[in-house]
């Protein structure tokens, strides 16, 4: 292994460390803090409905455009983008079933729910992201590096967006805090995929499907199950300012990645 490819595992593993900083979060708040969680739900639906549409949903289009042309690439995003909308439905009626008595662990089965699927997505969106820092940085350190300190940026909001809701549903600072690890961790795990299985594999075509299948996935979770239950935890409007400020952070985090 060259020192070019150890500097790109660590850099790609520096910026996934943040979605776990986002997580610390948890352990400045207090359970009974209704107005926070719901300010906090609707950040994290801020966070993930404009990552997607302004970010991941773009980049799809400029992937697949560029592989089969503007109106079958456009096709081709429409069609990943409302598969990953479907699949997140179907997924989330089947776990309805499944979560909705309350155990020992877990106090509120909707937000553990809202917390795993917020986690699960993000982790599949964090994957393409660990592959880009780590080729940027294989190609040109400097650009690594820059696209690091972004991401790191760029993650911790997200972090903060699993944490929470697992955090309320299971009264765990520290389960709450490894699911949003979790889901920065698959950089660095994407990262050493590529270099070892997935580099032969992997190209312009599969990275924009999955992109715009992400990117329907994230906006039903928000919109299906972010957004109602930040307003069912309401007092005010608390859980749309959460909404907008999510909203703001990404849009900086997007300038700073040059996006």
């Amino acid at each position: 292994m060259t020192n070019d490819v150890v500097l790109a595992l660590i850099l790609t593993l520096f910026a996934g460390l943040a979605a776990g900083i986002g997580g610390l979060l948890v352990l400045f708040t207090k359970i009974t803090n209704k107005k926070f969680l719901s300010f906090s739900l609707g950040l994290s639906a801020g966070v993930m409905i404009f990552v997607s549409l302004a970010d991941i949903f773009p980049e799809a289009r400029e992937s697949l455009t560029g592989v089969f042309g503007d109106k079958f690439g456009y096709m081709a995003v429409i069609i990943g983008y409302f598969s990953g909308i479907i699949f997140i439905g179907l997924l989330d009626k089947i776990t309805e079933q499944k979560l909705t008595v309350k155990t020992k662990d877990t106090k509120d089965p909707e937000l553990m729910r809202i917390g795993i699927f917020t986690a699960i997505a993000l982790a599949i969106h964090n994957f393409p992201d660990g592959v880009a820092t780590f080729m940027s940085t294989l190609q040109e350190p400097s650009i690594g590096f820059a696209i690091a300190v972004a991401v790191f940026i760029h993650n911790i909001p997200e972090g903060i967006a699993v944490a929470i809701p697992i955090y309320y549903a299971t009264d765990n600072k520290f389960r709450s805090f490894l699911w949003a690890l979790f889901s920065g961790l698959v950089e660095p795990v994407g990262a050493l995929l590529t270099y070892l299985v997935l580099m032969r594999f992997l190209n312009t075509t599969v990275l924009g499907v999955v992109l715009a299948v992400v990117a329907g996935m994230m906006v039903f979770i928000s919109i299906s199950e972010l957004l109602p239950t930040a307003k069912k935890y309401d007092e005010g409007d608390i859980s749309i300012y959460g909404f907008v400020f999510g909203m703001l952070i990404m849009a900086i985090s997007l300038l700073l990645l040059g996006e």
